[in-house]
């Protein structure tokens, strides 16, 4: 008899249309109160990228992905998503789990890099939406981060690769790689480790390539200008770069395994300007989103988890 009866996928949701988008600002923020200035410029972000985030709708794609693999090669469990911030919400997810008579289920929060802001507020929000379910909610067991892990390697470098070949051959290998991750504040960074997994991720994902050279940069920072963040931040890498001579750039941003506003607007807006004004071409790998090989690692982790006896 299996050990777990189903997996639960946890993102970070988003808008799914333009009349959704202050709704979900207000959620996201709960109260917390920022400039009203800073609200309506994020309004504009998403109105600028369509009005919306791809994220709900890429990560039920991966969730139907990993299901299928999983219906194929096993172990068959039945994939359910659930959004920190939008619907499906975490505790939907887990009110259909016990609806479905679901009693055991692996828990993948799709973020590579571990810090409170990435992993630790997800399990937060489970369990306390478990605390609201009572008796009847799933208990859930969350799978480890998987930053380092060969397949996560795999499709960040197929990726960046695909990426490569859209820059002119006679300038192909001279083109810069910049890897980018969300800024955090600097002391939930070393609590975490969090800057050191990313360096491993860029690492790892440099030497598959076959690319020595790398830099790294922070984006989508928040918060109160005067707190320590991450930092370079990605604008001033890329002035630097230009500044140094590079004629094209290859941004990744393996921080992030689905494209949303923090990609669409931060990096294809924002950091693409900068590089034009800066006479940069700017090229942006995709992140891992449905890759087969970020499939077959979350279906390696399902297995390697479901394996171990209880």
């Amino acid at each position: 008899m299996p050990s777990h009866d189903s997996v639960l996928l946890l993102a970070y949701g988003g808008p799914t249309r333009p009349e959704e988008v202050r709704p979900f600002l207000d959620n996201v923020l709960r109260g917390r109160p920022i400039p009203k200035e800073r609200y309506e410029e994020v309004v504009r972000h998403y109105e600028i990228v369509g009005g919306s985030s791809p994220i709900n709708q890429l990560t039920l794609r991966q969730a139907e992905g990993l299901e299928a693999l999983l219906s194929r090669e096993g172990p068959p469990l039945p994939v359910h998503v659930g959004m920190r911030f939008w619907r499906p919400s975490i505790a939907d997810a887990l009110a259909r789990m016990s609806r479905d008579a679901v009693r055991r289920a692996l828990g993948l929060v799709l973020a590579p890099h571990p810090s409170h802001a990435s992993r630790e507020s997800y399990i937060e929000a489970v369990e306390a939406a478990r605390a609201r379910l009572g008796p009847q909610a799933p208990a859930i067991e969350f799978l480890d981060p998987f930053y380092a892990h060969p397949l996560f390697i795999e499709a960040v470098a197929a990726r960046i690769a695909e990426a490569r070949a859209r820059i002119p051959e006679e300038r192909r290998r001279a083109a810069a790689l910049l890897f980018t991750a969300h800024s955090i504040p600097a002391p939930m960074a070393e609590a975490s480790g969090y800057a050191g997994t990313f360096r491993t991720t860029a690492g790892l994902a440099g030497r598959a390539l076959g690319i020595d050279s790398w830099v790294l940069a922070y984006q989508s920072r928040s918060g109160r200008p005067g707190d320590p963040w991450l930092e370079p931040d990605i604008a001033d890498v890329v002035r630097d770069l230009a500044r140094r001579g590079a004629r094209d750039v290859v941004v990744a941003p393996i921080g992030f395994v689905s494209d949303h506003v923090e990609v669409l607007y931060d990096l294809d807006v924002a950091a693409r300007g900068v590089a034009e004004e800066h006479g940069l071409g700017f090229v942006r790998a995709g992140t891992a989103g449905d890759h087969p090989a970020f499939l077959r690692m979350m279906a390696a982790l399902v297995r390697e988890a479901a394996a171990r006896p209880r």
